[in-house]
């Protein structure tokens, strides 16, 4: 199904000028796709056809007039919005229009920037509620209706499902969306699954914005005219130029600083933007997608980061889960990494032991699936034989901190908040401290011991020894 911001605008009147006028101010303001219709007999047949985004009609026609047309359109295509554009100016016709179903009431003549706010207003209105719709009937299954356009991303995690079929929903949206995640998460490929599914002709345009200052933010999306600065020796054309029907995808979004964030916040109000030295503006026509792995709300309450844009950019929002919370994928990841490092290398793929996975989910991953996939490359390369060695996994994740959270250490939390009974022996503790190392290492010992910051031969002590002092209170109670 076509996306509703590409549907064409429907102009139905009697008279050819008025056709001829309104086409070429739509088509200016970034609406390029228009029908005119001066026959209203004609609009029905073509309705069942040809699917359309909104209907501007008059409502003086011959033959079928404006009145008989609106209320058969809202009886045969509700989801179809209409907007009267007439030269009768009347309350009690403009009532009736607007309860038989019109979304709006024009009086010609009508100010060009009245006609098109009215327009985009109506297409966001039936995109939303085509959202809605769509929402509703996806939520209600496990698993995304296409799945091949999220084949770059491997999971079986029902969080990552939840968030694939969000993004069917809003693909076909015109609207702005925010992608927010932690650093190796996969926010640049989720951005291309929703490309992929918008069907928009045009291409997705990635850039890193971190680190731009305003000049050459600007000079990068918008582009330059010739002369518009030393060295300008000729027209540039920027990114959002290069994106045309397509996505523009802007990474690292909340490092941008606060001028660039106004031309941003200008673009996506409407569309409109100017090329360094120019003097006239240009409609861009691309989606634009953001992403960030910043907290956005404390840039909010920082002040570096402003509301009018963060509420706009939001109107869409996906926020991808880091790895330690989709640890069921480590499975996919792991043999997958594998065989792509494996080939990138020439070598034969090695085979993976079960102590990695044991490792693996004592982990905590800060660099999330991106980190992982490092891991393993290093690890193939490093592959003596067929089996993967665990040595150069260890090193890497040597000083990171273990799944589990620290314990308190400021006054505010004290060891009571803890231990709120009493504080247990020192067997007592060593014995909790083995067990839930044990426990997150899956019982392999040598997993465990490097958790506890000690050798293999040193916990083996300890289990004997408490093995032998349990065996002898045994043998006391008997």
């Amino acid at each position: 199904m076509e996306p509703v911001a590409a549907l064409p605008v429907l102009l139905v009147d009697d008279e050819p000028q008025v056709l001829r006028s309104a086409s070429i101010m739509l088509r200016a303001s970034g609406l390029p796709r228009v029908v005119t219709v001066e026959d209203s007999r004609a609009v029905l047949p073509l309705l069942e056809t040809q699917a359309m985004g909104v209907m501007v009609l008059d409502l003086t026609m011959p033959h079928l007039s404006g009145h008989a047309l609106l209320e058969r359109v809202a009886a045969d295509h509700p989801d179809l919005p209409v907007i009267v554009m007439t030269a009768t100016n009347d309350l009690e016709t403009a009532v009736q229009c607007m309860q038989m179903g019109a979304v709006d009431y024009l009086v010609k003549p009508v100010e060009p920037n009245r006609l098109t706010a009215s327009i985009k207003r109506a297409l966001e209105i039936r995109a939303l509620g085509a959202e809605v719709l769509s929402l509703k009937e996806r939520l209600l299954e496990d698993r995304p209706h296409q799945p091949e356009a999220f084949a770059e991303i491997i999971t079986q995690s029902k969080a990552m499902f939840a968030i694939f079929r969000y993004i069917e929903a809003i693909a076909p949206s015109p609207q702005p969306v925010l992608i927010t995640g932690e650093s190796g998460t996969g926010k640049e490929l989720v951005a291309r699954a929703l490309h992929r599914l918008s069907g928009r002709p045009g291409e997705l345009v990635a850039i890193n914005v971190a680190g731009l200052d305003d000049t050459v933010f600007s000079d990068t999306l918008f582009g330059h005219v010739k002369g518009a600065y030393t060295g300008a020796e000729r027209t540039r054309e920027g990114l959002i130029a290069s994106a045309a029907e397509g996505t523009l995808f802007l990474d690292e979004i909340g490092d941008l600083s606060m001028a660039s964030q106004v031309k941003l916040l200008r673009l996506l109000q409407d569309g409109r933007y100017y090329p360094l030295g120019a003097d006239r503006p240009r409609q861009g026509r691309a989606r634009v997608v953001v992403a960030t792995n910043a907290d956005v709300l404390r840039g909010l309450s920082a002040g570096t980061f402003r509301k009018d844009l963060y509420f706009r950019l939001r109107t869409h929002h996906l926020n991808l889960p880091p790895l330690r919370e989709r640890r069921g994928d480590l499975p996919l990841l792991v043999a997958h990494c594998i065989d792509k490092a494996a080939r990138t290398l020439g070598k034969p793929a090695p085979t993976a032991p079960l102590a990695l996975y044991q490792l693996l989910n004592t982990y905590r991953f800060p660099g999330n699936v991106r980190e992982l996939e490092g891991l393993i490359f290093d690890a193939v390369a490093r592959c003596p034989g067929r089996t993967l060695p665990l040595q150069s996994f260890k090193e890497a994740m040597a000083g990171e901190l273990p799944s589990a959270e620290p314990l308190p250490e400021s006054p505010a939390a004290p060891l009571a908040s803890v231990f709120p009974d009493r504080l247990p022996t020192l067997d007592e503790a060593e014995a909790m401290l083995i067990g839930e190392a044990l426990r997150r290492a899956q019982a392999n010992q040598s997993i465990a011991a490097s958790l506890l910051g000690i050798s293999r031969q040193a916990l083996n002590k300890r289990l004997a020894r408490r093995r032998s002092s349990d065996s002898a209170a045994e043998s006391r109670r008997d």
